[in-house]
């Protein structure tokens, strides 16, 4: 008898999994197929990381030495983590939009797994940071950025980098579903991610900053990520320790498990 009732229980669990995995690649195409239709919108996303590259390279670098490596090499990997980070923002904005046309209450509506409406915002915009840091990569070799260690090394770094930004976009989940609009969503999202883009490691030794910012500096994440990425990009700087990839991977696991839970409460509770 708890034999059968055993195997109906994981008859029941891959049920579950197989319907949750089916739903979430039905909203995944679909939040795809939506950036399609609206081009402008994923061409001016992504002008807008290949505007700060040239402006940092040409109009910023001369003015900002770096010892030990070139400005270009410095800064292409920040430019990187500053991309995915801002690119998350997209999935706040996305959902709060959803929310304000009605499409949330009809998915709600319908026999799918409710679940599968946040994964497939997440991914799909995890897919579009993905065509956006192969942009970038292009955009960066062609201004003077090389690799200094090996490919492996830097397609490590890639894939760090997408890893937080995966885990950034349940903390931008929750915003879009807090904001009533898309616009308001926006203008939440941006405070949020200006602080930590900028008083990083991104483009400026954190050494140069003000003593009380420079604690706050080193340790947040994104200078963690910064610091883990050009390290496996160009070996710079030499102080910074190989555990910082792991370091990186912790804060991205973490925040994956303190914001989804969250960000699933947030949705139940959405009307």
């Amino acid at each position: 008898m708890t034999t059968i009732i055993e195997q109906k229980t994981q008859s029941n669990i891959m049920k579950s999994v197989k319907w949750l995995a089916a739903d979430t690649l039905t909203i995944t195409k679909r939040n795809l197929i939506s950036y399609t239709r609206i081009p402008q919108a994923l061409f001016f996303s992504t002008l807008q990381p290949v505007m700060f590259v040239l402006l940092f390279r040409y109009v910023f670098g001369s003015a900002i030495p770096i010892k030990g490596v070139q400005y270009v090499n410095y800064l292409i990997p920040g430019i990187f983590v500053q991309t995915v980070l801002f690119g998350s923002v997209s999935t706040g904005i996305g959902l709060a939009e959803d929310l304000q046309k009605g499409i949330i209450e009809r998915f709600k509506a319908l026999p799918m797994s409710k679940m599968a409406v946040l994964m497939g915002r997440t991914i799909a915009d995890l897919v579009r940071n993905i065509l956006v840091v192969i942009i970038i990569s292009g955009v960066g070799f062609a201004v003077g950025f090389r690799i200094q260690t090996s490919v492996v090394s830097f397609v490590a770094a890639l894939l760090l980098l997408l890893l937080f930004s995966f885990a950034i976009s349940w903390g931008f989940t929750i915003v879009g579903l807090t904001a009533p609009n898309s616009e308001t969503a926006q203008v939440m999202s941006f405070p949020l991610i200006f602080p930590l883009t900028f008083a990083s490691s991104a483009f400026v030794p954190v050494a140069t900053m003000p003593t009380w910012l420079r604690e706050f500096a080193t340790y947040q994440p994104v200078s963690v990520l910064v610091d883990a990425s050009r390290k496996l990009m160009v070996n710079f700087p030499a102080n910074v320790s190989n555990w910082s990839s792991v370091e990186s991977i912790f804060w991205s696991l973490g925040a994956v498990v303190v914001l989804l839970p969250l960000a699933v409460y947030k949705f139940s509770k959405t009307a």
